[in-house]
Parts: C-alpha cells; structure tokens; sequence
C-alpha cells in the first residue's frame, strides 16, 4: 500500500531522494496539484460576490473546500474558518479572546509550544496586562500533567500544542481540558502535527478552537484552518476587517456576519482551500490503521537504529506509545546544521535547528538545536536506512 501511496507524489520520485522533513512541509499528491489548477483555470473568480459563470463555480468550490474540511474534523462547515495558514489561525484565536482578557486574567500555556503558538500570547500579555503561565515539560520531552494548579480560578485560556513538533510526543489533550473546563477556561490547540496523521474530531478531544497547517496535510501553502465550537465563535470578535464579513455599515454602525464569514475578512484564499479539501477528501479515504502501524514500525527501526550510534541522544520519546514519527535528536560533537547539510549531500533531507521551539530547547538542556527526522504516510524503509548510512558517515566525517 505504501508503495502505491507514494507514487502519488511527483516531488518523490526521482532516484535517490529521501525525504524527512514533513513535519516542515509535507508532500503534495498529484491530485491536490491537479485541483489547484483546475481551479484556477476553470473558476477563477472571487467568491461570494458575484452572479457570472465563474464566480458561481469559485463559490461552489470555496464552499465545498469548507465542507470537506469539516468532515475531516467531524464538525459543521459553519465551524470552520480559513485563514492563511496555521499561525494565522493560532494569532486570529489569541487575538480574539484576549479582547476580553485583562490584569488579573491568567493565560496557561507549555514549554512544548511552538512559536506560532507561543509568541501571540507573549505579546498579547504584554500589551492587556494578563498573566502567562507555562506547563512543565518532563525528561523525556511529553508534557508534565501531574500537577495542573496552574489551571486555576484565574486561567481563562489553556492553549497547548496537540503533538510536538520537536519530541513528536502527543499532548493528553482530553485531561487538559477536563481542568481548564472546570474553572470555564478556553482550550485553545495547536493541531499543525497531529493533522496529517488521520481524520480528526476536536470537540471530541474537549478543544474549544483547533488550528490546522494545510502545507502540513499534504495540501497547499498559504492555507490553514481553524475550528471553532459554534457557541464560542458566536461571540468572539473579528480581529481583521474588510470586505465580505459585514452585512451592513453605516455611520461607525457595523453589522457582521454570521461565523464564519465574519472571521474571514477580504478576498480568501480560494485556490489553496480548493487544494485542501481535495488532499482532506483523499486522507479520509485511506487506511488510517494500516499507515499509523506503518509509520510506528519505520519509527521503531529509526530510534533503535540511532540508539547504536556514538554519542546520539534522541530528545523526547524513545519509545512508541502516544508518539508521531517525528524523531529529534543531537549528536555530540556535530553540529545539527553540520550534519543536516553532510545528509543532503548524500540525498537526505532533515531539518535542524531549534524548530521554533526555543522554550523547549532551553526545557531539555539543547543549546545548539536538533536535527530532526519527520516521517509521513509516503515514507519508507529505505528513506530511515539511508538516513542511518548517511548519519553514520557523516559523524565519521565531524568527528
């Protein structure tokens, strides 16, 4: 099956090419290219403005995109908001409820964050006089839960990454929103990793507001998604405004639209929606329990295959349970961009660096960075033995 995945991409193909950077940007699929251009060839037009041929089609292909996306996420299309990627997402869900946030307020965040996830917060503190507090990560990269007293009568918002993207370690999202829904805080979550890994249900999980990565589900760039419960965003404000998300104005007096056109100010961005409804309509499609026992099994040969090598310390997880194939590691002596550009040499495509995740860094003792290995549904055995050959070679070559 993975074979036949993966001659879907065209991007994979050619001889000697290992890619290991997902977790970066994900491949594309022929199919969702194929979208995007026929989009843009047969209804480029703008969207719910117009009554000509094409703006008919653009509104039926925007509107089908959003439909798509909320299957994917087991919720109402009326849930769903684009925006123009995944920090665009985090940054619209801190913006519009710190407009009600102030000194006294307590936001809780993690040392797992991510930037995107992380820096609104920091400056939205700053600016409204609330409190930011941070979640412990443990020794082996998850986060520490073991005591939630920071969820206090004070929080109004918990926001936590779903997965890693470091650590590759899955947050226990459910138990987070248990505590922060008892004293009637806000869960927002960072769903960039955890997305392209299957369908997804986040009110299920106990999230009130999910952000999504498009370039991260095998879709587009330029496109990303947040979900909101319906009774949430009813009354959360607009932080952006323009065309399309008012129905009237008239003398400083504003009428704004229902969710979630209200959130979606100016023209969308409709080509890259179309390209990510089709890669969600695809994953929908496939065998999830057959990739997930595929991506553990490639994930197990790469930890066991990295515990052998001299001086590698894999940061987080170093085991299965409750993880993505994102493995991060340090190789004592090497430096990761070193190493990262000893490994493209020989076909290898890793990331290193702090992945924008400079708390957690500081949290696990790197100074330097990692260099990260990130896995998806189209990698296989022979991408983790070239990665081990060449990451062999190259510590010979550094040390």
């Amino acid at each position: 099956m993975i074979t036949a995945l993966r001659s879907l991409f065209p991007s994979l193909q050619p001889p000697g090419r290992h890619y290991l950077d997902s977790a970066a940007m994900a491949q594309s699929p022929a199919l969702v290219m194929e979208a995007v251009a026929r989009h843009e060839r047969d209804a480029r037009a703008n969207v719910h403005r117009g009554m000509h041929e094409m703006a008919q089609r653009a509104d039926a292909a925007y509107d089908g995109a959003r439909d798509s996306v909320a299957a994917f996420l087991s919720a109402p299309a009326e849930e769903v908001i684009f925006t123009g990627g995944c920090t665009a997402a985090l940054n619209l869900a801190a913006r519009a409820l710190a407009e009600a946030l102030g000194p006294g307020d307590v936001v809780v965040t993690t040392e797992a964050e991510h930037h995107s996830s992380l820096l609104p917060w920091i400056m939205l503190a700053q600016a409204k006089g609330f409190a930011l507090r941070r979640l412990p990560v443990g020794g082996d990269g998850r986060l520490d839960l073991g005591d939630l007293s920071l969820i206090d009568a004070r929080c109004r918002v918990v926001a936590a990454t779903h997965a890693s993207n470091v650590t590759g370690a899955v947050s226990d999202i459910p138990l987070l929103a248990e505590a922060a829904h008892r004293v009637g805080a806000v869960v927002v979550v960072d769903g960039a990793q955890m997305a392209p890994h299957g369908p997804l249900d986040p009110r299920a999980l106990g999230a009130d507001l999910y952000a999504v990565s498009g370039h991260k589900v095998f879709g587009p760039t330029g496109i990303g998604v947040l979900w909101g419960r319906r009774e949430l965003l009813a009354r959360l404000p607009p932080v952006v405004w323009g065309g399309g998300m008012v129905g009237e104005v008239d003398d400083g007096e504003i009428g704004f639209l229902d969710p979630p056109q209200r959130f979606e100010a100016g023209t969308p961005p409709v080509a890259p929606a179309v390209g990510l409804g089709a890669a969600l309509d695809w994953l929908r499609g496939l065998d999830w329990s057959a990739i997930r026992e595929h991506e553990a099994m490639l994930t197990g040969r790469l930890l066991d295959g990295l515990a052998v090598l001299p001086g590698v310390r894999v940061i987080g997880p170093t085991y299965l349970a409750d993880r993505l194939p994102v493995v991060s590691f340090t190789v004592a002596g090497c430096h990761p961009h070193d190493l990262s550009h000893l490994l493209a040499e020989r076909g290898v495509a890793v990331r290193g660096g702090a992945h924008c995740a400079r708390p957690l860094m500081r949290a696990m003792g790197v100074e330097e960075g990692t260099l990260r290995a990130s896995l998806a549904l189209y990698s296989n055995a022979a991408d983790v033995e070239a990665l081990l050959s060449a990451l062999a070679e190259a510590i010979k070559v550094l040390r």
